[in-house]
């Protein structure tokens, strides 16, 4: 299959940059449609931003090919109370400036990552109180149970204190009102990989790390990331071999590039729901026709909303079947113990949709904006735009307002938004990592932290909220069902799908997917 040389073409003169002097049997040249937000392992709690860090920066535990937690930086750990977590470190470790790795570093992590800067700090919370107890003993003491403990702290990254205390970067920096630290563009980690160079929007570029603890599977020596937001010169340069892996091809790309020579695609499921979200707080909506009250507020309009989406044609026409629709609210429907009351969604049904409008008050519809990013899921303003010609039926006038990730999750940690696009995802499955920092009414220590539309519902919180301290399985399970019910009778957010995640290679790269969406360069191999 042939693609037009004016593709390629595009790719060079709108990139700017010569990819093929780099190339090597051990140098691995891969694209994205989005670049990383910053180098701060802390700061932002975003896929794309923590898999970059990922190369750079450990953790105590560690994530197998299957997802199962392994050890990483701690060789073992026991509960010694229903609050009490020891782990024993691993010894010999060396950051990437030679200092040597110690409980010091562990404690002023864990504490650095539960700082209002922070967007982890929901998940450092949860850990409690991190204690010394020798050079390579570390102590956890919580205030109260936590069941998925270890899934909590498997998402908190390990830094020099040393490092931090040099350059003068003890709190994470504050992104969304555009902080600049040394942090932002220089890391210093215990991993795999070392940060050689950062032009943030134009290329990445990191070294193999000759002195790191453990093994690498895959035999890259050298690595260039470059986001390439086009879709088209994305492809071209995979088809055309100047790059080596694109972790984000077009869904409607896909099928054509199985049948193209010396390409090929790896794909699954995700582990992310993506979904709408409302203002739900203000009295008046920031950007919408309606004046002296806020539409959204209304259940009816929520569901009218809801009941209008034609998801099957949306999973047909616009994701090429690369999605599965659904009515549950967590990246994996394992978080609710595969209930399918809470999976099923609400049908597509305009006539009932137009009844609730028109019994809410709205049966001329109104207008309002609708923030979307155009570079962070798959399809992410087209889907935006499907939807507002689906509203249009309800006499809803949706202005859709694209923009690139590095300017729209910070206009929603401003809750500077009155409908926005959400996805939420990762390597958990367990609810608590959905309920408490996206769903739970917006409160201190993270809790709602991802709540952009800043929802209350006292009855679903308290329900969250004791299943979070809840050690009885049986009784968790049935607080965690409840909750799930009420968000969903209630229609807080509007789900819409979970993603397939189609990776797309040259035929010599040899790559792991995970369901997670984590691109692991250590196990990458290239071949000639």
């Amino acid at each position: 299959m042939r693609f037009p040389s004016r593709l390629i073409g595009a790719l060079v003169c709108a990139a700017a940059f010569s990819l093929s002097s780099l190339a090597s049997a051990q140098t691995l040249r891969w694209a994205s449609q989005g670049d990383p937000q910053t180098m701060d392992p802390h700061s932002q709690n975003e896929s794309m931003t923590n898999m970059m860090n990922g190369q750079v920066y450990e953790r105590l535990t560690t994530r197998d090919k299957k997802l199962a937690l392994a050890p990483s930086l701690a060789t073992s750990w026991e509960q010694t109370s229903p609050t009490t977590w020891r782990f024993k470190l691993r010894q010999g470790v060396k950051f990437h400036d030679g200092s040597a790795f110690t409980a010091d570093d562990v404690v002023y992590s864990i504490k650095r990552g539960q700082e209002p800067t922070s967007q982890i700090n929901n998940y450092a919370a949860r850990v409690g109180e991190p204690v010394k107890i020798d050079d390579f003993t570390v102590e956890f003491r919580l205030a109260a149970v936590n069941p998925i403990f270890l899934e909590h702290l498997d998402t908190l990254w390990i830094m020099s204190k040393t490092w931090s205390e040099k350059h003068k970067v003890m709190k994470p920096l504050d992104f969304k009102n555009k902080e600049e630290t040394h942090a932002a563009m220089n890391a210093n980690g215990t991993g795999p990989y070392m940060l050689v160079s950062r032009a943030p929007g134009i290329k990445t570029v990191y070294k193999r790390n000759p002195n790191w603890w453990s093994k690498h599977e895959g035999n890259v020596q050298e690595i260039v990331f470059t986001p390439i937001g086009n879709d088209a010169t994305r492809l071209a340069a995979l088809v055309s071999g100047e790059i080596d892996f694109v972790l984000d091809p077009a869904p409607r790309d896909v099928a054509r590039l199985r049948n193209t020579a010396g390409v090929k695609i790896i794909d699954g499921p995700e582990n992310r729901v993506v979904f709408i979200g409302m203002d739900q707080h203000r009295d008046e909506l920031l950007y919408s026709s309606v004046k002296g009250k806020n539409p959204f507020k209304d259940v009816r309009v929520r569901k009218a909303l809801y009941h209008a989406i034609d998801i099957e044609t949306m999973k047909v026409k616009l994701m090429n079947n690369q999605s599965y629709p659904t009515g549950g609210y967590s990246p994996s429907p394992a978080a609710y113990y595969h209930d399918p009351v809470i999976e099923k969604r609400l049908p597509y049904d305009l006539p009932l949709a137009k009844k609730l409008m028109a019994e809410a008050g709205y049966a001329d519809g109104f207008e309002v904006t609708l923030d979307c990013p155009n570079n962070r899921y798959i399809n992410d303003e087209e889907i935006c735009i499907a939807l507002a010609g689906m509203w249009a039926q309800l006499k809803i006038k949706v202005r859709v307002n694209g923009m690139p990730r590095a300017t729209y999750f910070p206009k929603l940690e401003k809750f500077d938004s009155s409908m926005y696009m959400l996805g939420w995802g990762g390597a958990i499955t367990d609810a608590e990592t959905v309920l408490t920092p996206v769903m739970r009414n917006p409160g201190e220590k993270g809790i709602g932290a991802y709540n952009y539309g800043r929802s209350r519902n006292d009855k679903f919180d308290d329900l969250a909220a004791r299943s979070s301290v809840e050690a009885d399985t049986k009784k968790r399970q049935e607080l965690i069902k409840a909750a799930f019910t009420e968000w969903k009778e209630q229609a807080h957010s509007i789900p819409l799908h979970r993603q397939v995640i189609p990776w797309a290679a040259r035929q010599n790269v040899n790559v792991v997917h995970r369901s997670d969406n984590w691109f692991e360069a250590q196990w990458v191999t290239v071949g000639k």
